[in-house]
């Protein structure tokens, strides 16, 4: 039998100590407002005055005490909670919205939209989105005192805590203010095809993160990137081969749960062999259940054996098991329970994608949605558009009878327990004072500089053009194509080819450059001893594309048909070759961080060994394994 808070509360002034006892294990102390069953002293009419013998009588008498059933006895924390909520605190829980982890002043507009959302709405989590470790500890900090149940915090981390806790850069400077640990992209670890990195980089992605209050990293992507036409998941995949995924992105997650949080795996059911950006519409993946159970799922199958703890959603229309119906994946009642929790066997948090990318939020109305999304399978919502519809959608759609209070009641309380397994029922807060040793420190930087230096692939050389002398005198003009507000693309690899040539001109492009500047930029590179080209090309949500401009790639083929000695280097899109096929030397960077534009350089001047392979085929030109060995440079030669 299921008793409101208030009913408990008669109860437990009845019963007196033996209730007491029956579940003073299961309620947890926390930091800010109190969940769960009061304690003794806080209960008018509580044990003293029930235990009080009547003056006259020779035995205690209590009257209609027959007729009170006792109460449950709760087996955790989490029961205990569930039974106090209402059913809109219930339908609250599994709404995640988005947060930004910048300064907020009270008073604040940004600071007000996120005390509705945690105080009047009652959301159970959230996920938050770029910030300065300090700012987001405390941030959450504050958001966690203010919550009435503890928040489950979420943070999109596939390439560490600095994916989106970078800190800030104080410009025109530009100065670098300083953040947490980035690392390359998870294409770069499949180049090196080390698990132990692997595991390292999950371990130090879940050691900042739980530092910072964030106990679901969204990481890693085990999608595999069979589509060199993908515009969103790319060098986001480990690679193309579904057994190298499942072992990489396996040891990920170990590694993120050792180091005590949720990893969480993404894009379910897979989002690798699609050319079209989920954020813009609905991705079509027209493959039969043969072979969704070889490569797709194949990643997450092995996962889901291993334990991992969550999985996110993708938003996608899969014909195989949803048949005529164009409903997306994520809204699938075949694919998240049918699929996942029955034929996969995964009893985590099913996270959905955030509900307001145009796949979903352009085909459904928002309430609809998240209600589709419960009847599927999910557990959490992820960056609904509108958490208070979101939320009346839910509540409205169990009072008429279209998804029961159990359904309800399940997906809580697995959200409950893992707030549990978190510690969150005895201590929601951080040290912030603690963040400064925990976060973005030399050990951790290490292993990150160690993923990028061993992941640099080469798969060009002609005239055995690497490893670079560096020869000071030399003429060499170094050319940035990056995006507009890629602000910071080139900067750390341009200052370490400087050091090298202290007369290199630089020249910077982007999207909005007019043609005729690359006329210019031919005319001067003919009169160079050598030219760098360095591609900051990379996935951008809602852009749709991961290609360079025409007037880029002719640029690169003008310095081929020239013959001027040249170097291409990708700091993102590997498959950018098929754009200027005769290119000299081809180097792969896999990401723009700085720990790989600096790998790169070295790699240039043969200071560190070139000992990537691709985990991709780069169409039509390699396969899956190539890579060119180059030693660590021992003598130079007359060359730039």
């Amino acid at each position: 039998m299921k008793f409101s808070f208030n009913t408990l509360l008669s109860i437990l002034s009845l019963t007196g100590p033996l209730f007491l006892a029956s579940c003073s294990s299961g309620v947890g102390g926390n930091q800010g407002p109190q969940v769960g069953i009061p304690a003794p002293d806080t209960v008018a009419g509580s044990v003293a005055d029930a235990a009080a013998p009547a003056e006259a009588a020779e035995e205690p008498v209590l009257e209609d005490t027959a007729a009170v059933e006792p109460p449950p006895a709760f087996d955790s924390w989490a029961d205990s909670v569930l039974s106090t909520l209402t059913l809109e605190e219930k339908a609250g829980q599994l709404l995640m919205p988005w947060v930004l982890g910048d300064f907020a002043p009270d008073g604040s507009s940004s600071q007000q939209r996120i005390r509705e959302m945690v105080e009047d709405i009652g959301v159970g989590g959230v996920i938050v989105s770029v910030g300065s470790p300090t700012e987001v500890a405390v941030k959450l900090n504050k958001l966690q005192e203010e919550a009435q149940v503890p928040l489950l915090v979420a943070a999109d981390l596939e390439r560490g805590a600095g994916f989106r806790f970078d800190g800030a850069v104080f410009l025109p400077g530009p100065i670098d203010l300083g953040g947490a640990t980035e690392f390359p992209s998870l294409m770069a670890v499949g180049a090196t095809g080390d698990d132990e990195l692997a595991e390292e980089m999950g371990r130090v992605t879940g050691l900042e993160a739980r530092a910072l209050g964030i106990h679901v990293p969204f990481a890693p992507v085990l999608d595999v990137n069979n589509n060199p036409e993908n515009p969103i998941i790319n060098i986001r995949s480990f690679g193309e081969d579904p057994g190298v995924v499942a072992r990489l992105g396996s040891a990920f997650f170990q590694g993120v749960q050792e180091a005590g949080g949720i990893a969480t795996g993404k894009h379910f059911p897979g989002h690798g062999d699609t050319e079209t950006d989920s954020h813009l519409e609905l991705p079509i993946i027209n493959v039969d259940r043969e072979r969704l159970d070889s490569v797709e799922l194949a990643p997450f199958q092995a996962a889901i054996d291993g334990g991992i703890g969550g999985i996110m959603t993708a938003h996608l229309y899969l014909p195989a098991l949803t048949g005529e119906s164009r409903v997306p994946t994520t809204l699938s009642h075949e694919v998240l329970t049918g699929l996942l929790r029955e034929d996969m066997g995964f009893d985590g948090l099913i996270f959905t994608d955030a509900m307001d990318m145009y796949a979903i939020d352009r085909g459904y109305r928002r309430q609809e949605a998240a209600v589709r999304a419960l009847e599927a399978g999910a557990d959490v919502i992820l960056m609904p558009p509108n958490p208070e519809a979101a939320r009346d959608g839910l509540v409205t759609a169990v009072e008429e009878g279209r998804v029961s209070e159990d359904r309800l009641d399940a997906s809580v309380l697995r959200l409950l327990r893992a707030k549990e397994d978190m510690g969150l029922a005895a201590d929601r807060s951080v040290q912030v004072d603690r963040v400064a040793s925990q976060v973005g420190i030399p050990e951790h930087e290490e292993v990150a500089q160690e993923v990028a230096d061993r992941s640099i692939t080469l798969l060009r050389n002609e005239r055995n053009l690497l490893p670079l002398l560096g020869t000071r005198t030399a003429r060499v003009m170094s050319v940035t194509y990056r995006g507009s507000t890629d602000l910071m693309a080139g900067r750390v690899f341009n200052a370490r080819l400087r050091s090298r040539y202290p007369r290199m001109a630089v020249a910077e492009l982007n999207r909005d450059s007019p043609a005729d500047s690359y006329d210019g930029l031919l005319e001067r590179a003919r009169t160079s001893d050598l030219v760098v080209v360095s591609l900051f090309v990379t996935i951008v949500s809602y852009s749709g594309s991961v290609a360079i401009p025409e007037e880029t790639s002719e640029f690169i083929q003008a310095l081929a048909q020239e013959e001027i000695p040249h170097v291409v280097v990708s700091f993102g899109n590997p498959y950018l070759l098929s754009e200027f096929p005769d290119a000299q030397s081809y180097l792969l960077g896999w990401s723009g961080a700085e720990v790989s534009q600096r790998a790169a350089a070295k790699a240039l001047f043969g200071e560190i060994e070139i000992q990537g392979r691709t985990p991709t085929r780069i169409p039509p030109f390699f396969e899956i394994g190539d890579g060119i060995h180059v030693p660590i440079r021992e003598s130079g030669r007359e060359f730039p």
